[in-house]
């Protein structure tokens, strides 16, 4: 067969979904990822995604104020996939792209949300919105013979 992979989308795909301000937004973001990527194969490590998505859906929540939902957006390219979170908060985030001055303490329930972002994706960042901010990061496509067998 010479056509294109099962696990590679010709096209690339995207989901955008309003969350409540809320903790409840975590688990949802969660299954939403988890969802997108298992629905066409995508080759993206769905663990890593589901993981990254938690953290910044739950910096959002946290770091926020008000009641104005979260907005989740999942883009699966051929490449791998980005999620971004936008929030209505101006303000970058702190330390994302760059480590900040202190190491997060391994003791404390907080702090590594961050650390775990620049240190799991490819790439991360955050861009000014018309209503806030967005924060994202991207996976790279893990090649099929390394991912696990289902």
């Amino acid at each position: 067969m010479n056509g294109p992979a099962l696990h590679e989308p010709s096209a690339p795909a995207s989901w955008r979904v309003a969350l409540p301000h809320s903790a409840a937004a975590v688990p949802v973001a969660r299954a939403l990822v988890r969802t997108a990527l298992a629905e066409i194969q995508h080759a993206a490590d769905c663990d890593t995604a589901e993981l990254l998505t938690a953290e910044l859906v739950a910096n959002a929540v946290e770091h926020t104020k008000g009641d104005t939902p979260i907005e989740l957006v999942v883009q699966l390219l051929p490449t791998g996939c980005q999620v971004e979170v936008h929030d209505p908060d101006p303000a970058p985030p702190g330390s994302l792209t760059r480590p900040g001055p202190d190491h997060p303490d391994p003791w404390q329930e907080h702090g590594r949300g961050l650390l775990l972002i620049r240190a799991l994706s490819s790439s991360c960042g955050h861009r000014p919105t018309e209503s806030g901010k967005a924060v994202w990061f991207r996976l790279p496509a893990v090649p099929q013979q390394r991912r696990p067998a289902e």
